[in-house]
């Protein structure tokens, strides 16, 4: 673990090489770019390694399909419009202050901070950092204590690829991220649980750092009132391979699912025939990730024992599986009957578990996403036009995905965040370039014209003038 000294060397290491060059150019900011492209693409075996072992064992194909393709996808697209970016924006001028010219000017902040969560590491640090680099910032990378392999390899190869005033990667535990969040940052970025989000928002406070905090909360999946039978069945399907994708544990899944009342058993039936063709058997596949430690497992199966304990029926999506604890393999579940008030409605799951909650009409789904703290995510299946837009206008989420879930995610010109209590401010694209970035308000004045035309004493021409401009 770093000695807190250490952390505040490399910090004061970054912010004095970003106060020696406060405006990298172009071709500065391209070359690391295509560092970081080069050291995730060229160490890909190595990266899904170290992630397998971090979780006892995740997909790797889904480390190359949701860690590595969205952070190289992220990386193309920041360097295919760096130019663009990075060019001055004309604003107009009132007619009072022709002919004078206004612009916005892209700066860098300087030295910005990145607290990376656990479950998918390397997206949730490339992804921002690209952004960070695309700006012309430097940074400091804290990664999680519970992928310790994945942190390990990611230092290792930070170093190797990129000076240590240019990019730095922390590892440590709670100790450290909260020694990081203290640090007097340009910006920070924090992704990860809301009531942690809390304490490095009340951290970065002290320093008057501003936060960009991507969280997470319950995101809903509904089901459209009168889909047709095959609709009916895609809907399932996209919900279930969003929802098993990293075992649930993204913090985009679909958290529960909204459906017309009477089509529970429909659902469930659909449900099982998409894990059996997906997870033939669920039991050995490489293709199906376990719980990432002993302590998520636990809070899952909390989760399970609370409901069955409360009446609620729990249902096995994966014919003849059964739960492991100690591989930590936990099959998808779907829950029917839980109540309002237990911890599986109430908090973010995290897992492969999936409540069903029926509804008499769409005013009823409506007031219930209204009815809670707004999602991060919001899913909706119809292919009816003004019921989709009745889901658009009337309710809030961070982001929205039609008839499919978690691809919102991956559009890198969308800027992804949440919304209250599931997030403040976004990165993506220029989104991102934006978040780290002063927008600088530039006024060039004509001396033709200006402030002095109305300078004292304030007499018949003033008057003259100021009649004009109050017409």
């Amino acid at each position: 673990m770093p000695h807190p000294d250490t952390l505040a060397r490399r910090f004061s290491r970054l912010q004095a090489a970003a106060r020696n060059d406060p405006h990298p150019g172009r071709a500065l900011r391209e070359r690391r770019l295509k560092a970081l492209d080069r050291l995730l693409l060229d160490n890909e075996p190595a990266i899904a390694d170290a992630i397998g072992r971090d979780f006892g064992h995740r997909s790797a194909a889904e480390t190359r399909l949701l860690e590595l393709f969205p952070s190289h996808a992220a990386i193309c697209h920041a360097r295919r419009h760096l130019r663009r970016w990075m060019q001055p924006q004309t604003r107009s001028v009132s007619l009072w202050f022709q002919p004078a010219r206004a612009e916005v000017r892209y700066q860098p902040l300087g030295a910005v901070g990145i607290i990376v969560p656990w479950n998918y590491p390397i997206f949730l640090a490339a992804a921002p950092l690209s952004a960070a680099l695309a700006a012309g910032n430097r940074a400091l990378i804290k990664m999680s204590e519970i992928t310790p392999a994945t942190a390990s390899l990611f230092a290792e190869l930070v170093e190797k690829y990129f000076a240590d005033d240019e990019l730095s990667v922390v590892e440590g535990d709670v100790n450290v991220a909260r020694e990081f969040s203290q640090l007097p940052f340009d910006h920070l970025l924090f992704t990860g649980s809301t009531p942690v989000g809390r304490q490095v928002m009340r951290a970065a406070s002290e320093n008057l750092t501003p936060v960009t905090l991507e969280l997470g909360g319950k995101s809903p999946a509904i089901i459209g009132p009168a889909l047709a039978p095959a609709d009916f069945a895609h809907a399932v399907e996209r919900i279930i391979i969003g929802k098993c994708l990293n075992a649930g544990q993204t913090c985009i899944a679909p958290d529960y699912v909204l459906l017309p009342a009477g089509q529970e058993q429909a659902f469930i039936e659909q449900a099982r025939r998409v894990v059996a063709a997906c997870y033939p058997d669920l039991e050995k596949t490489a293709d199906y990730s376990t719980i990432v430690d002993q302590r998520q497992y636990a809070r899952l199966s909390a989760y399970l024992e609370e409901a069955r304990t409360s009446g609620a029926t729990i249902v096995d999506l994966a014919a003849d599986t059964v739960a492991d604890p100690v591989r930590r393999r936990l099959p998808p579940m779907a829950l029917l009957g839980a109540e309002d008030g237990l911890r599986v409605m109430q908090e973010e799951i995290f897992g492969p578990l999936l409540p069903l909650r029926p509804y008499r009409d769409l005013d009823e789904a409506i007031a219930f996403v209204n009815g809670r703290p707004r999602p991060l995510a919001l899913y909706y299946f119809d292919s009816e036009c003004m019921q989709i837009e009745r889901i658009l206008d009337e309710t809030v989420s961070g982001g929205v995905t039609i008839n499919d879930t978690i691809l919102h995610i991956a559009q890198d010109d969308l800027p992804f965040g949440g919304v209250g209590p599931s997030g403040m401010g976004c990165y993506h694209g220029f989104a991102g370039f934006e978040t780290f970035s002063v927008r600088k308000s530039v006024f060039r004045q004509s001396r033709w014209s200006g402030i002095g035309l109305f300078k004292p004493p304030y007499r018949r021409l003033f008057e003259h003038l100021t009649r004009i401009l109050l017409r």
